[in-house]
């Protein structure tokens, strides 16, 4: 039986669908069969971040409904082995999709995967509870500023309410001068949202080159964030990586 991973953040922005695409990347390229699944019905973007913008004809809610085989709607990943992605409908809103049917499908992926990453929307509204039906555990993504800060914590408040215990903060974006000019740390980063860090992202310019010349990030970038998601994805394969600076 696989693990279903979810990510989500309080508010848009944070680069939560970024983190989806490189945790899930990294994933595969240790060797792990990973599914990326995009659960933002109605406002998809993880096929660009994964750089697979025309590879899914079928989405989550055909397989849902029994039109399309999961093995068949799954669509592998061009140039990292071990990676597939299965997108979101474009036009039903999650309000019209069922809860236990996500969790039916989830529990489906788990059997034939070694992973599941959800991309879930922002906020904490309808398609956030779908997109975490049937998690095991969740990594909320947050920035620095007092908004993220605080939407975070409400994330984190909401997704212990759903029954997910196992819950990690993952701080992106990361500028120590700005942090300094704040006279804030790290810390109190993580007193604000009240979860265990399972990594730190510095601000990074190769995020958006690697997205504009269509490239994925892991594959692109290996100086910054591009080796620092793969340090955040080995925690969570248990192994004992220290957090560092950026």
């Amino acid at each position: 039986m696989g693990t279903a991973i979810v990510i989500t953040s309080g508010k848009g922005g944070t680069g939560k669908t970024t983190t989806a695409a490189a945790v899930a990347s990294c994933l595969a390229a240790l060797g792990k069969k990973t599914l990326c699944l995009d659960a933002d019905a109605g406002l998809k973007n993880l096929d660009i971040a994964l750089c697979m913008p025309d590879a899914a004809y079928m989405d989550f809610y055909d397989v849902i409904q029994g039109r399309a085989a999961l093995d068949r709607a799954a669509a592998s990943h061009p140039s990292i082995k071990n990676l597939y992605f299965l997108t979101a409908p474009v036009s039903v809103p999650p309000e019209d999709i069922n809860i236990d049917d996500m969790k039916k499908l989830i529990s489906d992926i788990k059997e034939k995967f070694d992973y599941c990453v959800i991309d879930s929307p922002a906020g904490i509204g309808a398609g956030f509870r779908l997109a975490a039906a049937g998690a095991d555990m969740a990594i909320v993504v947050a920035n620095c500023d007092l908004s993220s800060l605080r939407d975070g914590q409400r994330t984190v408040i909401e997704l212990h309410a759903l029954g997910i215990k196992n819950v990690r903060l993952l701080v992106n974006r990361v500028r120590p001068r700005v942090l300094r000019l704040l006279r804030s740390t790290i810390d109190d980063v993580i007193d604000a949202v009240g979860a265990q860090l399972i990594g730190l992202i510095s601000e990074d310019d190769g995020v958006s080159l690697s997205a504009g010349a269509k490239v994925p990030l892991i594959m692109y970038d290996t100086k910054k964030a591009g080796m620092q998601y793969l340090r955040v994805t080995r925690r969570l394969l248990g192994d004992r990586i220290p957090i560092g600076r950026v």
